[in-house]
């Protein structure tokens, strides 16, 4: 009898626990990075890269360890985490849904699959549904014409003339660089955190979903001097790589991008080069994401938002020999997710999640249907409970393989 009691005592907190967090929700911010590894973060254990801003909004949230994304090119992840289906982007998505529960939906930057830099450069939707959003806005950038002190480092090029720079064609334009004199206020990320900030002044007294992604620590890495001084190459440390470390890997397990096929296998410190300018975009990211949270703040928005930070996918920087992403390694597979929300104690956890999962937690948290075509699970109870996994298996597919 007692035994039963307890059960129900509980069951009851529980109940009223969830209803006392969704009233308190009426806002969304979802942030989305590109190409960000998960081990870049000083929240995530890299003592090297500083990410002060992520690491503040980790303190506060949930930080979900084991977290990996469906598709490992940007498109096909993007649109699965969108719609919560693994493959096709059928069913109505996050933005048009919760427009229709009420919320203002808005959209600053890359959120559904944009060419950087093609996009990029031109200011264009790239493939953006513009019926989701009751405002969209584009972040443009001259990327790898910024100019300043450019590098394509697997052809060993350092020029700071604006001619003949690498900047769309393949494989070269994954290696560049370009870092200058000036505040980054030029930059695309900049101009998503000031709309973003400007989108948050405005609809703070009405529910909002508003979807912010930034391109960058995405190629080519440009930002200002002053983030790539803080690293650099010399001390940038290079992944081991073990003999025979791909024997047992099946080709179509194997990244297309090797440093070998690349020719940046030639220069050791170019490698390091890269290193260096990866850890200056994210961390110039970082400082932008730091003012939407500062802005929450000041406009006392904290109580009523839910906020998720994500990126659509990992990225190899050498690990086994692989550059960029398109295969299933844990290092391109594992993403960080990072949900921080009014009444949530924070913590970590060590269960797995989907980034399919991101559209149900969203529901549950502002105690709206889940959509029938949603195929992802809610991680409310491991919000809740970090011990406590909705489900026992975490799948990541690429082009003819998937992981499991």
């Amino acid at each position: 009898m007692t035994k039963h009691i307890r059960i129900i005592i509980s069951l009851c907190l529980f109940g009223s626990l969830e209803t006392s967090i969704a009233e308190q929700i009426k806002n969304v911010l979802l942030i989305v990075s590109d190409d960000l590894k998960a081990s870049s973060l000083g929240c995530y254990g890299n003592k090297i890269c500083k990410t002060p801003n992520l690491d503040r909004l980790a303190a506060n949230g949930m930080v979900f360890e084991r977290a990996y994304c469906q598709g490992t090119w940007c498109a096909p992840s993007r649109l699965s985490f969108m719609h919560s289906r693994y493959q096709r982007g059928d069913g109505e998505n996050m933005g048009s849904y919760f427009r229709s529960q009420g919320m203002h939906s808005a959209r600053v930057g890359k959120i559904y699959h944009m060419r950087v830099p093609g996009d990029i450069i031109a200011g264009t939707d790239g493939q953006d549904i513009p019926s989701t959003w009751d405002e969209k806005f584009n972040t443009k950038g001259q990327e790898a014409h910024t100019p300043g002190n450019y590098a394509c480092l697997n052809q060993n090029i350092f020029t700071d003339k604006p001619e003949n720079r690498e900047s769309t064609g393949m494989a070269h334009r994954m290696f560049v660089s370009v870092d200058y004199n000036g505040d980054g206020s030029d930059q695309p990320d900049w101009k998503a955190a000031e709309k973003t900030v400007e989108l948050l002044k405005k609809h703070k007294d009405k529910p909002f979903f508003i979807a912010t992604g930034f391109v960058r620590p995405h190629y080519p890495s440009v930002a200002p001097s002053k983030y790539f001084d803080k690293y650099p190459f010399q001390k940038m440390p290079l992944p081991r790589v073990p003999e025979n470390d791909l024997d047992d890997i099946p080709r179509a397990g194997q990244a297309k991008m090797t440093s070998q096929k690349s020719g940046i296998a030639k220069w050791p410190d170019n490698q390091r080069r890269m290193w260096a300018a990866y850890y200056a975009t994210v961390t110039y990211m970082d400082e932008q994401l730091g003012k939407l949270l500062d802005e929450l703040e000041r406009l006392e928005l904290t109580n009523s938002t839910a906020i998720v930070f994500l990126s659509d996918h990992g990225y190899h920087l050498g690990e086994h020999n692989f550059w960029q992403k398109s295969n299933l390694h844990e290092e391109v597979t594992r993403v960080p997710v990072i949900i921080s929300a009014p009444g949530l104690k924070p913590g970590r956890t060590q269960s797995l999640a989907e980034l399919v999962d991101i559209y149900p937690t969203l529901c549950s948290l502002l105690r709206v249907p889940i959509p029938k075509s949603v195929l992802g699970k809610s991680l409310l109870p491991t919000l809740k409970e970090p011990h406590v996994s909705p489900r026992s298996d975490a799948l990541s597919l690429n082009r003819g393989s998937h992981s499991l």
